[in-house]
């Protein structure tokens, strides 16, 4: 992994797009070594995009008072 990479990008603003890449750093996730630095970056990355996956369902729901 490029320094480059490790760099937080701007996550995409729509749920299914959000879904995709949440696929795809999950697989990255999966194929690295548990623990090592591709795993990490990985990790990372799915709870950054889980996180804004849940911010968005969020706003399709307003909360119950």
């Amino acid at each position: 992994m490029t320094a480059s990479e490790t760099v937080a990008q701007p996550l995409p603003s729509t749920r299914e797009e959000l879904l995709a890449l949440h696929r795809e750093a999950r697989l990255r996730r999966l194929a690295a070594e548990p623990g090592g630095p591709e795993w990490e970056a990985a990790s990372a990355e799915v709870s950054r995009i889980e996180v804004r996956v849940a911010q968005i369902e969020r706003e399709m729901t307003p909360p119950r008072m």
